[in-house]
């Protein structure tokens, strides 16, 4: 039987340090512990006179620290829960004055009064295909800023690339005759079209890599199933199943919509009702 939680501890995490606070089970007012460098062997020394670690339940937001503190957490016998930011409730005070203390203290009376939403842990090695899919997601982006660039730089210089397929072979050959005024520009013209072939070439390493990586992996079963319907392809498959993971944690179909943002905005007010476009609050590689 589980052994019933008598603090609740918040801890306010960056890159070099991290805030700690306690709640007692009760109606004491949360006090505040102090704060440590980001080590495990320093929180754990700071955690250790607080209680036991099976009676004790860690909570911090989810930010660019990422779950490797919750999972180190997690192996020495404490309940770590990463929380969603956006269910925290603030005060207008709070939101004037914001001070790691404040926010420790914060995430420790609240958890103890259960207010707080824990975000679902990935495992290690689907997190590990996922920071794999979303490189791929920054260097098409960079691909096309590369793109856009260019074409800001013909178009502010009168050029223009005809043709029906915009980046085909015959579209890089009328680029690769276009020649511009000066030496300057013309260093540019040849630093953004490099720019453009490096970034190409980097999006079909990721691709292959995700492939490859893709053949192993326990979700491959999911990623197929989603591909034998119409107009889902490996990459899309691949980043839904990423950025999801595995969709039984959702009750719901409707719960897994409003996770992706593709439920009507409302705004209604009294017998007035109106419905909007869809939200698009949610996961954005996912959703799109």
């Amino acid at each position: 039987m589980k052994e019933a939680i008598t603090s609740f501890v918040g801890l306010d995490v960056h890159k070099d340090s991290i805030a700690i606070a306690v709640a007692e089970a009760g109606r004491q007012a949360p006090r505040f512990i102090g704060t440590v460098v980001p080590s495990l062997p320093s929180l754990r020394h700071a955690l250790r006179g607080i209680g036991s670690p099976s009676r004790t339940l860690v909570v911090y937001e989810a930010g660019p620290c990422g779950y490797g503190l919750a999972r180190r957490l997690n192996t020495e016998g404490y309940t770590c829960e990463v929380v969603a930011p956006a269910h925290i409730a603030r005060s207008p005070i709070n939101q004037r004055i914001k001070t790691d203390r404040r926010d420790a203290l914060l995430l420790a009376r609240e958890s103890r009064a259960g207010n707080l939403v824990p975000v679902v842990m990935p495992d290690e090695r689907d997190e590990a295909v996922r920071d794999l899919s979303r490189t791929r997601e920054d260097v098409l982006a960079a691909r096309l800023r590369a793109h856009q660039q260019m074409k800001a730089l013909l178009l502010r210089h009168g050029r223009t690339c005809p043709g029906r397929i915009a980046w085909s072979p015959a579209h890089e050959r009328t680029l690769s005759a276009i020649r511009l005024t000066y030496p300057a520009q013309e260093i540019a013209f040849v630093e953004y079209r490099n720019a453009i072939k490096d970034a190409h070439e980097r999006l079909e390493r990721i691709t292959e890599a995700l492939r490859v990586h893709s053949q192993q992996w326990r979700m491959r079963p999911l990623m197929q199933a989603l591909m034998c319907l119409r107009g889902i392809d490996f990459i899309a498959a691949v980043t839904f199943v990423a950025e999801i993971g595995d969709p039984r944690r959702f009750a719901h179909p409707t719960a897994l919509m409003a996770y992706l943002g593709l439920v009507p905005s409302e705004f209604s007010s009294g017998r007035s009702r109106h419905q909007g476009s869809i939200t698009k609050a949610g996961n954005t590689p996912a959703e799109s």
